[in-house]
């Protein structure tokens, strides 16, 4: 195996985005491509076995052109840069960056981050229902949630509604006090805090003052028809196929919908079907209704809990299996 050496020339301005704190990246990139990283006088040396010095070069030069464009470098961004390596896509992570959806009340552009989270933005933009299904972390919410606002901005819809369904994630609050809307804010709060970030506090009260902007429970749905509305379901593995049914059939002329979930963490009293699971299968052949699975790989939160949502999947993997076998085993006992 020939070993090699190349130059990678780092601007001055982009070197600290870039290497990380105590270049904590370019070390990373060094354990996981075997490769030896010398940085000196605005240059970086690369060696080590010839492809892996032209993965870690490619990871670096587009590392580099994101640092340009304006972004903060993250782990994730590292992470996710080598993760297209391996697989020969390291020029997607330019093509994602480019397609930013709208900004935050403090100027940062929204933008996909992962080639999941692209196709989804992309089926969103194509499809009348779209499904966003997958672990937390993948950004469902979020990226449904600045495409509605960008929608809403642009007078593409009249009006936003978003909406889940008000269930106790696992632990009885019990009565909680206040009025009926003071009630179900708490479940309701992620959707206000995507809100508040991406519209802005003010922006978002004068249009729900409005009846423009509205966050309810699923409950509230029944007996509506919603036209010209952008609708996004949060939180659909809680839903009872009953529950679901009513929301599909509320939708109305010039409407879009986005429903999200994580199959993997619901709420529902032991042996209720998720209404998410059986619209996935009685809809899946509706040509004008797009599903997006996310993975581990599309987590963009902090690097651990891309391990911790892997780590989950393959144990539950595992207790799936053990589960199949004692069946079959009983099975033949009888």
């Amino acid at each position: 195996m020939s070993i090699i050496e190349t130059i990678v020339d780092v601007p001055a301005d982009h070197q600290r985005n870039v290497f990380g704190q105590f270049d904590v990246f370019v070390k990373k990139i060094e354990r996981t491509l075997r490769v030896t990283m010398i940085a000196r006088d605005g240059e970086l040396k690369i060696i080590g076995p010839q492809g892996a010095v032209n993965k870690a070069k490619s990871v670096f030069n587009n590392l580099i052109e994101l640092s340009k464009r304006g972004n903060l470098i993250m782990e994730q961004n590292v992470d996710y840069a080598l993760s297209l390596a391996f697989s020969d896509q390291e020029d997607e992570i330019l093509e994602i960056d480019k397609d930013i959806i709208c900004r935050t009340i403090n100027g940062k552009p929204v933008k996909p981050k992962t080639l999941g989270q692209k196709q989804y933005v992309d089926r969103i933009r194509e499809k009348m229902i779209v499904f966003g299904v997958g672990p937390a972390g993948t950004g469902k919410t979020y990226l449904a949630m600045a495409m509605a606002i960008q929608a809403f901005k642009d007078g593409e819809v009249g009006r936003i509604i978003l909406t889940r369904p008000a269930i106790e994630a696992g632990e009885k609050l019990g009565f909680l006090p206040g009025d009926l809307q003071s009630k179900i804010d708490p479940y309701l709060r992620p959707l206000y805090d995507a809100l508040y970030q991406i519209m802005g506090p003010d922006s978002f009260i004068h249009n729900s003052e409005k009846g423009l902007i509205e966050v309810a429970p699923l409950a509230y749905m029944r007996g509506r028809t919603l036209d010209n509305a952008y609708i996004i379901l949060d939180e659909a593995q809680n839903t009872t196929p009953a529950q679901m049914k009513m929301f599909l059939t509320r939708i109305g002329f010039g409407s879009k919908v986005v429903i999200t979930g994580d199959m993997t963490q619901k709420d529902l009293p032991a042996g209720q079907t998720s209404g998410l699971d059986v619209a996935l299968k009685v809809l899946k052949d509706i040509e004008d209704i797009g599903v997006i699975y996310f993975d581990h790989k599309d987590v963009v939160r902090h690097p651990l809990v891309q391990k911790i949502v892997q780590a989950y999947d393959e144990y539950e993997k595992k207790e799936k299996t053990k589960t199949i076998y004692k069946t079959k085993v009983t099975s033949r006992s009888r």
